[in-house]
């Protein structure tokens, strides 16, 4: 599927916002899409004025007058005085991008300055971009591993609990008990956006649901564990089922197979009229295929999608579940700047921060109608 158009360009002003100037050219190599079609975002992007062009260089609104005074770098710069901060987070990740900028917000805002690492779409990419930033001298760390797999994610366990300068994770929580779990992190309570999400479709008087998720991601571990507790647990839910949303949707979990069922066809067969959809482009994709096979959305089936980072922009609005996401990467930046203020031993116990998601109802839920008299 083409990536759509206000996605794109959605992307494109997150990282902006997150590394502050930056070239046109790489910002095209970066985001996988061709200098021209970036150069025709940017044009519209900028008539807008949701940021600002020079020659050859792309930048936020307010670039040139930010009261801060502490210019973010770019990868290759070295931190230089030691008082940057490196954010590390996976290449073409729309989820985290307002992450980054509220991260970079409350970084800025106490003058610190930035270096934002993007890490490649293969397993341990994140160990380099790390090790790099350390080497020029970075003073702490802000992080968020892709970890396709919970193997994976053990994998960096060992070498990210030796990291020698104040480090918090975003949007991860490690396994209880391992040797991160004395680490700060800030992540959603993904757990509670499920429960939104389930108990908004009983409201409604939905019996049968399903969940197609990805399985790629700490966060999807997390929503597909939360739904099958969930529904288990409500004795309204009358049926229940997780299946995979794409065929690159996962399975994460190296050595293991998952089908990728046809949903309409199972919407059928189990009578569901209540699903949740991860993340926002797989459920996009979903309800048109619905649409396209005669299940109508809301009236057959209502969707609650899951991201809500362009739930809004489909043809049927989404019903969605919002992860704070801006505000994950405010409150880790707020974290790593207490560490960073104190002296060591001072600081006081690590900290798990969970912050709610909330529910944006739109047009893809609807009251399932009650027997006929």
């Amino acid at each position: 599927m083409r990536e759509p158009v206000e996605l794109r360009r959605k992307r494109i002003l997150a990282v902006v916002h997150a590394r502050g100037a930056v070239k046109v050219s790489s910002l095209a190599d970066e985001l996988d899409v061709s200098a021209v079609t970036l150069r025709r975002d940017v044009e519209e992007l900028a008539r807008a004025g949701m940021l600002r062009r020079g020659h050859g260089v792309v930048r936020p609104v307010g670039e040139a007058t930010r009261t801060t005074g502490v210019p973010a770098a770019r990868n290759d710069e070295p931190a230089g005085d030691g008082a940057a901060i490196a954010l590390v987070v996976p290449e073409r990740h729309s989820y985290l991008y307002e992450t980054l900028h509220g991260a970079r917000t409350a970084l800025e805002e106490a003058g610190m300055r930035i270096t934002l690492h993007i890490a490649p779409q293969a397993a341990g990419a994140e160990r380099p971009q790390v090790e790099r930033a350390l080497a020029a001298g970075v003073r702490g760390l802000l992080i968020a591993p892709r970890w396709r797999s919970a193997a994976g994610e053990e994998a960096d366990y060992g070498w990210l609990a030796e990291v020698e300068v104040p480090t918090v994770l975003m949007e991860r929580r490690p396994r209880p008990g391992s040797v991160l779990h004395a680490m700060d992190t800030v992540c959603s309570d993904h757990w509670y956006g499920i429960h939104l999400a389930v108990d908004h479709l009983i409201s409604l008087g939905h019996r049968r649901l399903v969940l197609a998720a990805r399985n790629d991601s700490p966060t999807a571990r997390s929503i597909r564990a939360a739904f099958t507790e969930i529904a288990t647990a409500r004795p309204e839910v009358e049926d229940w089922s997780v299946v995979l949303s794409s065929p690159n949707a996962g399975p994460g979990e190296p050595g293991t197979q998952e089908e990728v069922p046809d949903l309409t066809a199972l919407v059928r067969e189990r009578g569901v009229t209540g699903a949740v959809l991860h993340g926002d482009e797989d459920a996009l994709m979903l309800v048109q295929r619905l649409t396209e096979s005669g299940i109508r959305v809301p009236r057959d089936c209502s969707v609650v999608a899951y991201d809500d980072v362009v739930a809004a922009l489909g043809s049927t609005a989404l019903t969605a579940v919002a992860p704070p996401r801006a505000e994950i990467g405010r409150a880790a930046a707020e974290l790593l700047l207490h560490r960073l203020a104190h002296p060591a031993g001072a600081t006081g116990p690590v900290r798990r921060v969970e912050l709610l998601p909330c529910l944006e109802v739109r047009g893809s839920t609807h009251e399932l109608p009650g027997p006929a008299n």
